[in-house]
């Protein structure tokens, strides 16, 4: 049995996803305890607020170690701020990310993209505009759809193997593979308890060789579900979505693929995909994720200006356009999508968390990092924690 404030904690969270769709993303703890909570009248968010902040108390008076209680802490503040949102008090978008995943996001420098589309137009086979330009290399890297189960069944393989020699996992662990037409994501995990994932891969979105080993990185090994599977602890048994660990959890999955393959992870994926498909150049693959990983800011900024700046939507979609590349009618599509405070505020988290998770895994030196993510994977330090520790390693 868990610790009384654990307990609580549990429930708290069980209590607040009565309330609100999606946020308890996974829950592997006692069914009878998730029973008891689904009997309960239907709580009041009010009342809820009022429990994390005395919860947050108790866990203070707890004998718990230094990680669990500023974990708990911050997922608890996180409640606290969530369930007075559902009162109708209103919370600032930035406020949000602050209080709720314990992030700082702050625009990037529209030099840092155009110092990313210098690079585009320097290595991108000729043609007419960047623009063209990037959506001809886009068209032949794309993933035919009757190919895509091989590719992932391919790529999962080997991650998996090397994601088992690197880092502890269940014997009994699997990953099983759905592919669905659907157009609202690209890739989804859903934890079953007991070493075991579904997770779905769109066939009505477009998957290109330069994103695909990173979502399945992401998604599975040594991403979500590695870090379910190392989860130990009993108040890792439920997973909320706008907490510190949701943010956290992000960084480590966008940080995957980085410690397990390193910098030349085009070379092995093209090694493993050899005769499936078409390869472009392995340093072309490269090349383009890398452009991505900085062009990720883009979405951020777009999300600040919408629900923070108050920015005219048309700005918006023109900076969307200009930034990423894109036509007008995909402009408007993520324009729209990002109308949705929720998926505004995931665009903002992912980036900010890659960076600040990459900046403490590296902290020590590349040596060190598989180390560091495997500390991150047992024991999930919320994100003001990390920030702490960068601080302190660079002091030293």
């Amino acid at each position: 049995m868990p610790e009384a404030p654990v307990a609580e904690y549990l429930v708290l969270g069980l209590r607040l996803g009565r309330l609100s769709r999606g946020f308890v993303q996974s829950y592997t703890g006692d069914q009878a305890l998730r029973g008891q909570v689904d009997r309960e009248p239907a709580p009041l968010p009010g009342v809820l607020a009022s429990q994390a902040r005395a919860l947050r108390r108790t866990v203070r008076q707890a004998a718990l170690d230094a990680d669990r209680e500023d974990f708990l802490l911050g997922q608890l503040a996180a409640l606290d701020c969530a369930a007075r949102g559902l009162t109708g008090a209103p919370v600032s978008f930035a406020g949000k990310l602050r209080r709720c995943f314990q992030l700082e996001a702050d625009r990037t420098d529209p030099e840092r993209y155009a110092a990313v589309h210098a690079e585009l137009a320097h290595w991108l086979p000729r043609g007419a505009t960047l623009l063209e330009r990037m959506a001809n290399f886009r068209e032949r890297e794309r993933i035919p759809t009757k190919a895509l189960p091989d590719c992932v069944r391919a790529l999962s393989e080997v991650l998996r193997a090397l994601t088992r020699e690197a880092f502890r996992l269940p014997a009994h662990e699997r990953v099983t593979y759905r592919f669905r037409h659907e157009p609202s994501f690209g890739g989804l995990q859903h934890y079953l308890g007991d070493g075991r994932s579904v997770v779905t891969v769109s066939t009505a979105v477009p998957h290109r060789l330069s994103d695909l080993p990173r979502l399945l990185a992401h998604e599975s090994y040594p991403g979500h579900h590695t870090q379910h599977c190392r989860g130990t602890l009993p108040e890792h048994e439920i997973s909320l979505a706008p907490t510190p660990q949701c943010a956290l959890s992000e960084g480590l999955a966008e940080r995957a693929l980085d410690v397990l393959l390193g910098p030349a992870w085009s070379v092995r994926v093209c090694e493993v995909l050899h005769g499936i498909l078409p390869l472009p150049a392995a340093e072309d693959l490269e090349r383009m994720d890398a452009a991505r990983r900085v062009l990720a800011g883009v979405r951020r900024d777009a999300a600040l200006m919408l629900h923070e700046h108050g920015t005219d939507p048309h700005r918006v979609r023109e900076y969307l356009r200009r930034w990423l590349l894109l036509d007008d009618s995909r402009a408007r599509v993520l324009l729209e999508r990002l109308s949705d405070p929720s998926a505004a505020a995931y665009a903002a988290v992912c980036p900010s968390a890659y960076e600040l998770t990459g900046g403490w895994l590296d902290a020590e030196g590349p040596d060190c990092r598989r180390a560091r993510y495997a500390r991150l994977l047992d024991r999930p330090l919320p994100p003001h924690t990390l920030r702490s520790e960068l601080s302190g390693i660079i002091a030293a």
